[in-house]
């Protein structure tokens, strides 16, 4: 039962960063959203440097299906332990930047927590 639910709460991150990544080619002016005040989405150089994160986002979307389909729970669970080092840097980056602590907490580190709960469950399963 635990691993279904970590399982699903896996796909749901895959999906959700796919969508983040693929987000950033059609609405750019989304990435205002991280929580870096000032954010240049009208820039060509800044959009430029969007879409390798785009990019990054999207394969890190796809690593998760890909350990979701062909991989065990146990290492789709420290896949998924290392992968919250990412939103844990971002909240840094946004802290660190004088952003927003709302968007700083309540979106990278509400996402690392989760991250964090679905780790321990596929590696407890």
């Amino acid at each position: 039962m635990l691993t279904n639910i970590a399982t699903v709460l896996a796909g749901l991150i895959g999906a959700g960063i796919v969508f983040i990544g693929a987000r950033a080619f059609w609405a750019p002016q989304a990435a205002a959203g991280f929580g870096i005040p000032g954010t240049p989405t009208e820039d060509r150089n800044f959009r430029a440097w969007l879409s390798v994160k785009a990019v990054r986002d999207i394969a890190s979307g796809v690593f998760v299906f890909v350990l979701l389909v062909g991989a065990t729970p146990h290492l789709l669970g420290w896949f998924m332990l290392a992968a919250t080092a990412i939103p844990v840097g971002d909240a840094l980056i946004v802290l660190r930047s004088n952003g927003p602590r709302a968007a700083a907490y309540g979106i990278h580190g509400a996402t690392a927590a989760v991250m964090l709960v679905t780790s321990a469950l596929l590696l407890l399963a």
